[in-house]
C-alpha cells in the first residue's frame, strides 16, 4: 500500500466474509458495544489511517481505535524500531516485582517498563511528579489514582463531574455521570458527589447556562463552603476530572470553569485527579490536555495511546507500605511497555504534537467552511475533534453513511461524532476525510 496515494475503496460493507467472522465472534462473545461489522485483516496492507478488511475493502480509520492506536496502522517509524525485538516467553511477567532488560543500564537497545516510567516522569515533572504505577488498562489507572488519593488524604469524599466517564470497574463506575446504563443497579462507592461540567467553552461566570456557575458563585464553591457547604473540604479525598470529556461528548471546558477548578484546589488544598486516558499522550497538541488549562493535577491516570495503564503522581502521594498497591501483570507486558516507550519517542522525534495542532486546525476550518445545515458545532484541540449534529438520529445516519464511503468514525455523547485521526495524519488525508464526511452529511441531509 502506498500511503501517499491510497484512498478508500468499498464494495460491499460488510462483505460476505466479514459477516461470517462477526457471527463467529458473537457465538461466544458477551454482548458489548459493537459499532461496526468491520473485520480488519491484519495480513493485508495497512498504513497510517488506511486498512484493509477481510473482504478487500480499503477503509480510512479516523477512530485510532478510540485513541488507543495514536500512530495508526503499521507506522514504519515504530515498526522499524521494534522489528529487531525477537518474541520471547514469557511475554508477560509479574511487572511490579520482577524486572527485565536487554543489556547494560546505559546501553540497551529496547526500552523496558522502567524506561517507560522514566519517560512519563520526564513529561510530568512540571507538575512535580516523579513516581509511576503501571497497570493493564485505563480503568485500573483510575482505580489506583483514587486509591492512592484515599490513602494520602485519609478523607472519604470524592467529587466528580456530570458527563464524566472513567471506566467500567466498580470503583470507576461510581465516578461516572454519563449514560445511566454504565452504572445502573451496580453497587457503588459511597460519598461520591457530582457537580455540573461547564460544557460551553465560551462561557463566563455571568453567561453560564450549564448550571456550574450561578448568581452567587459556582456549584462547587458552594458545595465546599466551610460554613454553608454540604461537604467539609478537609473530608474530600479527591476531585476527579477529564480535562476534555470523552464519552460524555467531547466537551471542552471554558476558561472560567478551569480557573474556578484551579482556584478551589489551591484554596482548599484539594487532591486533583485528572483522567487523561483518551486526551493524553499528545493528542490535543500538548502532552497532557491539562497543560492547556490553569489547574495543576496531583495525580494523572493515563492509558490507551500509552499502550498500558499508568498512574502518575509524586512519591509522597503514593502509599509507603509495601503491597498496599500491587498487580501481577500490571506493567509486566514487555511488548506493550516497549510499544508505549517507542510511541512516546516517535511523537517527540517527528514533532507529532505540532502536527496534531496544524492538522486539527485544518479539519475544523474545512468543516466550518462547508457550512452544512445539520452541523451545529465543530470543535476540538489538536486531533481530538468533534462534529455535533442537530439530532442523534442524524449523527447515527451520518456515521453509517460515512462508513459506506470507507470512513470510520465514532459517536459519543448524545449527538456528537468524534474524529480521531492518527497523530501523523497528512494534509491530503485530512482533506480526503473531510470530503468523505461532508458527502455523507449532504447525503443524509
Amino acid at each position: 500500500m502506498n500511503r501517499d496515494t491510497a484512498e478508500p475503496t468499498v464494495g460491499s460493507l460488510p462483505g460476505e466474509l466479514a459477516r461470517e467472522w462477526v457471527d463467529y465472534h458473537h457465538e461466544s462473545a458477551a454482548t458489548s458495544t459493537y459499532v461496526y461489522d468491520f473485520v480488519w485483516d491484519y495480513t493485508e496492507p495497512a498504513e497510517g489511517p488506511f486498512c484493509t478488511d477481510v473482504d478487500g475493502n480499503v477503509l480510512m480509520d479516523f477512530t485510532s481505535h478510540v485513541a488507543a492506536a495514536p500512530l495508526g496502522y503499521n507506522n514504519p517509524k515504530l515498526m522499524e524500531r521494534m522489528e529487531g525485538f525477537d518474541l520471547v516467553d514469557p511475554l508477560k511477567m509479574a511487572g511490579q516485582d520482577f524486572y527485565v532488560t536487554s543489556g547494560d543500564l546505559d546501553d540497551h537497545p529496547f526500552p523496558t517498563p522502567a524506561d517507560l516510567m522514566h519517560r512519563l516522569t520526564d513529561r510530568s515533572d512540571h507538575y512535580g511528579m516523579d513516581t509511576v504505577f503501571l497497570s493493564n488498562s485505563g480503568a485500573e489507572a483510575v482505580e489506583n489514582a483514587i486509591k492512592i488519593s484515599y490513602d494520602h488524604t485519609g478523607a472519604d469524599y470524592g467529587i466528580t463531574f456530570r458527563g464524566g466517564f472513567h471506566g467500567r470497574t466498580l470503583g470507576a463506575l461510581s465516578l461516572n455521570r454519563s449514560k445511566s446504563v454504565y452504572r445502573r443497579d451496580f453497587p457503588e462507592i459511597s460519598k461520591i458527589h457530582g457537580v455540573p461540567f461547564c460544557d460551553d467553552r465560551t462561557c463566563d461566570a455571568q453567561s453560564c447556562t450549564c448550571g456550574f456557575f450561578t448568581g452567587d458563585g459556582s456549584q462547587l464553591r458552594k458545595l465546599l463552603h466551610p460554613e454553608r457547604g454540604a461537604i467539609d473540604p478537609d473530608d474530600v479525598a479527591y476531585l476527579i476530572l477529564e480535562p476534555v470529556q470523552g464519552e460524555g461528548g467531547y466537551r471542552f471546558p471554558s476558561d472560567a470553569f478551569a480557573e474556578e477548578i484551579a482556584d478551589l484546589c489551591d484554596e482548599h488544598d484539594l487532591t486533583l485527579v485528572v483522567d487523561e486516558i483518551q486526551s493524553g499522550v499528545g493528542r490535543t497538541g500538548e502532552f497532557w490536555a491539562s497543560d492547556h488549562y490553569p489547574f495543576e493535577p496531583d495525580v494523572i491516570a493515563s492509558a490507551k495511546g500509552l499502550r498500558v495503564g499508568a498512574t502518575i503522581s509524586r512519591e509522597e502521594v503514593f502509599p509507603e507500605r509495601k503491597s498496599r498497591l500491587s498487580s501481577t501483570w500490571g506493567g509486566g507486558d514487555i511488548v506493550a511497555a516497549l510499544q508505549g516507550a517507542l510511541t512516546l519517542d516517535v511523537i517527540d522525534d517527528y514533532d507529532l504534537m505540532d502536527n496534531a495542532v496544524v492538522r486539527g486546525r485544518q479539519f475544523q476550518e474545512s468543516m466550518r467552511d462547508a457550512d452544512l445545515d445539520p452541523v451545529v458545532d465543530v470543535r476540538g484541540k489538536g486531533l481530538m475533534l468533534a462534529v455535533e449534529f442537530d439530532t442523534r438520529e442524524r449523527r447515527d445516519a451520518v456515521q453509517t453513511a460515512a462508513m459506506q464511503r470507507g470512513l470510520l468514525t465514532l459517536g459519543c455523547g448524545h449527538k456528537v461524532l468524534r474524529i480521531l485521526p492518527p497523530m501523523d495524519v497528512t494534509e491530503r488525508e485530512i482533506d480526503l476525510g473531510v470530503d468523505l464526511l461532508t458527502d455523507a452529511i449532504a447525503d443524509v441531509a
